[in-house]
């Protein structure tokens, strides 16, 4: 990858990490995040994209992980390795996959965790006059307990956390996992209302692609550690084997990869053009 832009946030450069100094998660990933941006980093299952975000997030530690080769920079500075307070200090918060909210907490005592982490104030008027108001549904349930809350309520709440976190980049991993399509919609919606509004750069980790590309400025798809297509939405819309394999359209078998696609795919050309 050439040297970072004057615009380019975030910069992951030939990244290599090793869980238990045995195996490698993912290998020789390169991508970048512009300012104001959404990026959006699709895959199947465990093709690395959560071990990507916790690299650039600081908490592979916790996983027994370390990034043993290539850089992350952010902001012109290396981050590579470094601990989650220390990179959450910089403005980069997550939003994880798991373990998003305090079950025991009510929704307000979860998001004063957040007012307090800070350590600012004034923070309590942001709460109630910003957070609320892209959130609504949880002015309704601020005294309902975390653990009584649906998977969209957890959803808002984990993400209205973070913005407390006033985040300069926010690290989101797998938005619309276990939620009905309309909640799908509307999480997707909000998250391009908070880039549009408070110019918060956003990478966002989905399986579901096809709600990804419909807010993203920018994608890159991974598969068994490695980026293996990058793209505008436009260009890998545009693309028959990434919607054969990643938008569902089409007929595929569900044990190929998405090389195997691409090869059938270049297969199929060259016997059009031989025999079309």
């Amino acid at each position: 990858m050439n040297r970072m832009s004057q615009n380019t946030i975030l910069e992951i450069e030939k990244l290599e990490v090793v869980y238990h100094n045995v195996s490698t998660g993912i290998q020789g990933v390169s991508l970048e995040v512009k300012k104001d941006q959404i990026v959006a980093l699709l895959g199947n299952n465990g093709a690395g994209k959560t071990t990507t975000l916790r690299a650039v997030s600081g908490f592979l530690g916790m996983d027994n992980a370390k990034v043993s080769n290539g850089l992350i920079r952010f902001a012109g500075e290396n981050i590579q390795n470094k601990p989650p307070h220390a990179v959450s200090q910089r403005g980069i918060v997550m939003v994880p996959e798991q373990d998003k909210i305090f079950e025991s907490l009510t929704v307000e005592e979860n998001l004063m965790v957040s007012v307090m982490n800070k350590g600012a104030e004034g923070k309590t008027e942001k709460l109630y006059d910003l957070i609320f108001d892209y959130f609504p549904v949880l002015a309704k349930l601020k005294n309902r307990v975390g653990g009584y809350l649906s998977g969209g309520e957890r959803q808002m709440l984990s993400l209205a956390t973070a913005l407390l976190c006033s985040p300069r980049l926010l690290l989101v991993d797998e938005l619309s996992l276990g939620l009905a399509p309309i909640i799908i919609n509307e999480l997707m919606g909000l998250i391009k209302i908070i880039r549009d509004e408070l110019q918060i750069t956003v990478l966002l980790v989905e399986q579901n692609a096809q709600a990804a590309l419909e807010i993203a400025d920018f994608c890159y798809v991974m598969e068994n550690g490695r980026i293996v297509f990058s793209g505008d939405p436009a260009k890998l819309l545009g693309n028959k084997e990434i919607q054969e394999y990643y938008l569902g359209q089409g007929e595929r078998e569900t044990t190929k990869s998405y090389r195997d696609v691409k090869r059938d795919v270049k297969q199929y050309r060259r016997t059009q053009r031989l025999y079309g």
